[in-house]
């Protein structure tokens, strides 16, 4: 059986590879993912989303530190190079992850990002001036979550 840290770093090689497949499959039928954008989705909403945002970053890169290991959990610091295609702005997100593991699988992913930091740099003006507000945090949210129940109903 893989060691969590084993299946964290395949899982970012495969990020790094763009290969959204491999990712997927990392993933337990019963995952839960978390971040500040997507909340609680399931396994099939989580595969859609790395789908979604590796097709539609185009310029993606990506790049991961050491991962760290505790138990059934690993824990990485990765970075994002992109450009946010709603603004046409450059984001450099760095992103803390925590893989919870069991029988091979991972069953809980949360990633944890500075939501102002991002939002300054993806929306610009509106993101400095507002994005520590939970008005636009829900806007963003609610943008982001429709897109991807949009991209899910496309691919089926």
């Amino acid at each position: 059986m893989k060691s969590a840290a084993e299946i964290t770093k395949e899982f970012y090689e495969a990020f790094q590879k763009k290969d959204a497949t491999k990712m997927g499959a990392l993933y337990s039928d019963s995952v839960i993912f978390n971040d500040p954008v997507f909340n609680n989705l399931n396994a099939t909403e989580a595969r859609g989303m790395w789908q979604m945002l590796i097709s539609r970053g185009k310029d993606l890169e990506l790049k991961f530190g050491e991962i760290q290991s505790e138990g059934d959990t690993g824990k990485v610091t990765w970075e994002a190079y992109y450009t946010f295609s709603k603004t046409g702005k450059k984001v450099h997100n760095v992103i803390q992850a925590e893989l919870v593991c069991k029988d091979g699988k991972i069953i809980k992913h949360t990633d944890r990002f500075g939501f102002y930091r991002w939002s300054r740099q993806a929306l610009g003006l509106p993101g400095l001036l507002f994005g520590f507000l939970p008005f636009l945090k829900n806007k963003i949210r609610t943008e982001a979550r429709k897109g991807l129940d949009l991209y899910l109903k496309r691919q089926k």
